[in-house]
């Protein structure tokens, strides 16, 4: 089999030819990282947006170099260069939100540009473009069919939320309903359009970034999740499925509370299932395993950072007997390969999956 499909099948909770790998995210400082193992001429470690085109393209081509040294099945994909430089510490997207850049590896929302009903009502969403597709283009040209392709699309919260503020967000649930429905049909709508050009460049997963949990459970409650977010969330996964891709859910956090939801919606897979948030491979393997494909679970939080190379191989080991069997898992960190990882530990999970994942 070749990634792609591993990938599919797995995402079919199906047994591949041996257990698939996937990076569901990486950051400028843990490509670089590795990528000094493969090539020289690298760039400083930056944030992208800040970087030259000449480095922005090296950057872009050592992310594909890993994925075919380390024989990894998928390939992630998103906006890139859509964004507005204001300073060298702030951007602004195509809604008119604005970003603090962070050392951290993700841009802060700082600036929301609508603040009630009424704004929203004299706002004007971004139409999708196809040149914000550049990198799944780039994607789909370089690996021709070997590897499937990822798109990561903001969810309507997370969407919702940086256009009007997190805090603006939960007070409406209860001021003003009106306003946070109108508002999720807005981000459907764009969603949908943007769906149309990715299907049409030749996408194979919709992942549906949607974070919606902290360590401890979820942000919101059960019923203000099926009202406000999963219901509108639905719309982009049955359009989706309709259009052939195969769809996952990304939250962060403790899911347990909306976990049986989000099986009955439909979703193909669930990444990253984080340790330190209660979702251990093995009890989310015994409870819905064979519902849905399981996307994760090596810790990126303290293992990948500062553990040992033996460990992270032993975490690997430990992940396929917990969640292997019968198909349905697709190995990656429990979260985005942020500025903190060590590289070492990165390419250690990489050849363990190959060294131990065979079915």
């Amino acid at each position: 089999m070749n990634g792609k499909e591993r990938i599919l099948t797995a995402l079919e909770v199906r047994e591949p030819d041996c257990v698939p790998l996937y990076i569901h995210g990486i950051n400028e400082a843990p490509i670089i990282g590795i990528g000094k193992h493969l090539t020289d001429g690298l760039p400083e470690s930056r944030d992208f947006r800040l970087m030259n085109d000449r480095d922005k393209r090296k950057l872009v081509d050592t992310l594909f170099m890993i994925h075919e040294h380390f024989d990894i099945d998928g390939i992630t994909t998103f906006e890139i260069g859509h964004e507005e430089k204001l300073d060298d510490l702030h951007v602004r997207d195509g809604f008119g939100v604005v970003y603090q850049l962070s050392e951290y590896g993700i841009p802060v929302p700082v600036g929301h540009p609508v603040k009630s009903l009424a704004d929203l009502k004299n706002f004007t969403p971004p139409v999708p473009r196809k040149e914000d597709l550049g990198l799944l283009n780039l994607a789909v040209e370089r690996f021709k069919g070997q590897k499937a392709t990822f798109w990561l699309m903001r969810g309507v919260f997370v969407r919702s939320w940086r256009l009007i503020g997190m805090t603006n967000y939960m007070m409406n649930v209860y001021a003003d309903p009106e306003f946070l429905h109108l508002l999720a049909q807005m981000m459907v709508e764009f969603s949908l359009a943007q769906l149309e050009l990715l299907v049409e460049a030749g996408l194979d997963v919709l992942v549906i970034e949607d974070d919606i949990a902290m360590n401890n459970g979820p942000m919101v409650s059960l019923e203000h999740f099926k009202t406000y977010i999963n219901h509108y969330n639905r719309q982009i996964v049955d359009s989706a499925h309709q259009k052939g891709l195969k769809v996952v859910r990304h939250s962060d956090g403790n899911l347990w509370p909306l976990l049986d939801v989000l099986i009955e919606t439909g979703y193909d897979g669930i990444n990253p299932l984080e340790p330190q948030a209660g979702m251990a491979m093995k009890e989310v393997k015994a409870y819905c395993g064979d519902k849905i494909c399981l996307l994760g679970n090596i810790d990126s939080v303290d293992l990948l950072p500062r553990g040992t190379t033996e460990q992270v191989e032993q975490a690997v080991i430990q992940t396929i007997n917990d969640g292997a069997a019968g198909g349905g898992l697709i190995i990656c960190s429990s979260n985005s390969l942020h500025p903190g990882v060590n590289p070492e530990n990165c390419m250690a999970m990489f050849r363990a999956v190959r060294r131990h994942g065979q079915y």
